[in-house]
């Protein structure tokens, strides 16, 4: 019996009961495989579940407004899918008259598709005969075939799509792609693998050399840097806060977020004159500065590990009459709880920031 019957008898009784398992449409699963990229299935699910109800179709998904859609994307993380997300409905919408690219090639032109998801679209909407390479993936193949080049190497990119598309079932490729992605998930796990109950145990070279643990093979991640935020929470008699929104290439983009102070090094509470210098709208009362958490809360990002402090800046002026620049605006509470905020200030928001 070789690899792809082995694997698909397992897929035909293991498989989870997915929502976009049931359609060729490649609107809902291109949507699905965003979502779903460097994200779990029972993180990203609900965030699906929400997106297709309010976004049916490509073309509602094009005319939704930017901050919508990162409010609904919120808590998801890597904000640059959301907003190449919006880019290529709008694309897709208007120049492609709703028609997604219907092969590999075509579909990786689209913002935010590269070769893992433009395989996926291609073979689960339009049954072409391209594997899909993704960490699960890597895991299995790297176990069953025995191979040390890591994963993130450019040599083993290249090993891995290679091999991967040599074990593929080019007769049923939509079923085989969900099959082995679904066996990584499931069985193949990074730990504890079901290697006592598994299919592929006799073949298995990772099994039989008793390397499953050591493989795949990761070259080591890069170097996490700490970066310290202040946070200026900023209240007046009329329970008013400033809010900007983020601007540059930085991966909250687009997202709101309280007035700013950053430091390379852990600081002291900042002055009335730092404050003052940040939101440059001349001379105004502050009344008292004070942090409200003594201990700084950690946000960990991929290449980053954020030390996050949020100071109370009680102002005795109306913050509605100042001069203000720099993008920042006034919210009272109700409006802040409808803005895309990164979690880290959605968390803040929810338990301990009152403006009532």
């Amino acid at each position: 019996m070789d690899f792809s019957k082995r694997l698909l008898d397992w897929y035909e009784t293991e498989k989870r009961d997915l929502p976009w398992r049931h359609t060729k449409d490649p609107y809902v699963i291109w949507l699905s495989e965003i979502i779903l990229q460097q994200t779990q299935v029972k993180q990203g699910l609900p965030y699906f579940e929400k997106f297709i109800e309010r976004f049916p179709t490509v073309h509602n998904l094009a005319k939704a407004k930017e901050d919508e859609v990162m409010k609904l994307w919120q808590g998801l993380g890597y904000y640059s899918r959301a907003r190449n997300l919006h880019f290529t409905a709008k694309y897709v919408s208007e120049t492609l008259k709703g028609k997604f690219p219907d092969n590999f090639k075509d579909l990786k032109t689209l913002k935010g598709v590269g070769d893992y998801t433009a395989a996926a679209i291609a073979s689960f909407a339009f049954d072409e005969s391209v594997a899909v390479v993704d960490g699960n993936v890597q895991r299995v193949v790297s176990r069953f075939l025995g191979i040390h080049t890591p994963i993130n190497s450019s040599e083993g990119i290249k090993e891995f799509k290679t091999k991967a598309q040599q074990l593929m079932d080019t007769s049923n490729p939509a079923t085989y792609n969900q099959a082995i992605m679904e066996f990584g998930a499931l069985h193949c796990r990074p730990k504890s693998p079901k290697c006592m109950f598994c299919v592929f145990q006799q073949d298995c070279a990772a099994y039989q050399l008793g390397k499953v643990e050591e493989l795949p093979v990761k070259l080591k991640k890069t170097i996490v840097k700490k970066r310290y935020f202040n946070y200026l929470i900023f209240k007046d008699q009329d329970n008013v806060t400033l809010v900007q929104k983020r601007r540059g290439a930085g991966i909250w983009r687009g997202l709101y977020q309280f007035p700013l102070l950053e430091s390379e090094e852990p600081s002291e509470t900042p002055s009335s004159e730092d404050i003052k210098s940040l939101l440059d709208t001349g001379d105004f009362h502050i009344d008292r500065i004070e942090k409200l958490n003594e201990t700084p809360v950690v946000h960990l990002l991929s290449h980053r590990k954020i030390m996050a402090t949020f100071i109370q800046v009680s102002c005795v002026d109306s913050l509605s009459k100042l001069k203000l620049s720099k993008g920042i605006e006034t919210y009272n509470l109700k409006e802040l709880q409808k803005l895309p905020v990164p979690v880290l200030i959605q968390n803040f928001i929810e338990s301990e920031f009152s403006l009532a």
